[in-house]
């Protein structure tokens, strides 16, 4: 079966993420892509790399140009997936990778993002831990998807093990993250500019502000975190186009040795061919996983501070957004979960 795709917000980084690896996908015909402001144009104007797609003309963003197809994706601004959601309920399986149906708690929604919170979809992270078992199990047959924020997913992926298996303190968990400007989307901003970003490293929304924490935290807690989970968590946007290195530490629970440790992470992905915890001693590099679905954790023990360091590298768009995204597809149609991805990244 040939399954057809509509793209929204197909001029922007997402959009074109995902219509890079749905081109290869062999079970999918992109027969529509949308956009707002850039309707009417080719989508070789904004999508130049993508050459077998260039015969596609972007049009308005509507519920009835969206309607009729058997996938739609919704690659938009944060508020702004929900007014087209609501109004699809012809269409088999939706895709938001915007932040409108990830969230669980209207709280969190108001204090964070703030306008009409929309019902939570089942959320589109496979191999995270939920329960006893994985998120994976959510998503076959899955009619409504919520594709991850790519800072939450790296940051939940990172330290999931760690909570679930009790051998990490959950009161005293920080991460620090080296991100690249594309996951702030396409929008010209001023601190965006090249010549604000080349040759500086740039702190953002410091001091528990970021809005991917409470995603953060709905993760953990479904993967056996209970109470407040003291996060600290810090993006620092650097000279990349794309990528995330995330640093985490938590303090070590007592009595757990160093074994004990990495089997938590060892036992959570050793069967996963899209996560994968690396050799002791070696650490991931941004470079690793560009252009892959792939997220590769390096894994280290600082018994003198009492805390467990875990580093963990995404292509923000790739694993953190679009492949998320489709790898989600997949097994909610029942198809192979990795087909049209890959593990192997683009280096140098």
């Amino acid at each position: 079966m040939t399954y057809s795709v509509a793209v929204s917000g197909a001029s922007g980084y997402a959009g074109g993420e995902l219509l890079r690896l749905l081109a290869d996908h062999p079970d999918i015909e992109i027969r529509t892509v949308t956009a707002h402001s850039n309707a009417g144009q080719k989508l070789s104007a904004h999508q130049p790399h993508l050459r077998s797609l260039a015969h596609l003309t972007l049009q308005d963003t509507t519920p009835e140009i969206l309607s009729g197809h058997d996938i739609v994706f919704l690659a938009l601004p944060h508020g702004q997936s929900g007014q087209y959601t609501d109004a699809l309920t012809d269409v088999g399986l939706v895709i938001d990778c915007g932040a409108d149906h990830r969230l669980t708690g209207k709280d969190d929604w108001d204090a964070f993002y703030g306008g009409e919170f929309h019902e939570p979809w089942a959320y589109g992270v496979p191999e995270l831990i939920v329960g006893s078992g994985k998120q994976r199990e959510h998503l076959v047959g899955a009619t409504r998807i919520a594709a991850p924020g790519c800072n939450a997913s790296t940051v939940a992926l990172s330290l999931a093990p760690g909570i679930a298996a009790g051998v990490i303190e959950q009161t005293d968990l920080v991460s620090v993250l080296a991100v690249g400007p594309s996951g702030a989307g396409k929008s010209l901003k001023t601190n965006l500019l090249a010549s604000e970003i080349l040759g500086s490293a740039n702190p953002y929304a410091v001091g528990g502000t970021h809005r991917h924490i409470p995603e953060i935290q709905q993760s953990l807690r479904g993967a056996g975190g209970t109470g407040d989970l003291g996060l600290s968590f810090t993006p620092v946007l650097v000279p990349m186009s794309r990528g995330i290195l995330a640093t985490s530490t938590a303090r070590i629970a007592e009595g757990v040795t160093d074994a004990q440790i990495r089997e938590a992470w060892e036992s959570a992905y050793g069967d996963e061919t899209f996560v994968q915890l690396l050799p002791e001693g070696q650490m991931p590099r941004t470079a690793d996983v560009t252009g892959a679905n792939t997220a590769l954790i390096g894994l280290a023990i600082d018994r003198k501070a009492g805390r467990v360091v875990v580093v963990t590298a995404v292509d923000n768009l790739t694993k953190g957004t679009a492949g998320a995204a489709i790898q989600s597809m997949n097994i909610a149609l029942g198809l192979p979960e990795g087909r049209a991805l890959s593990v192997n990244g683009v280096a140098p």
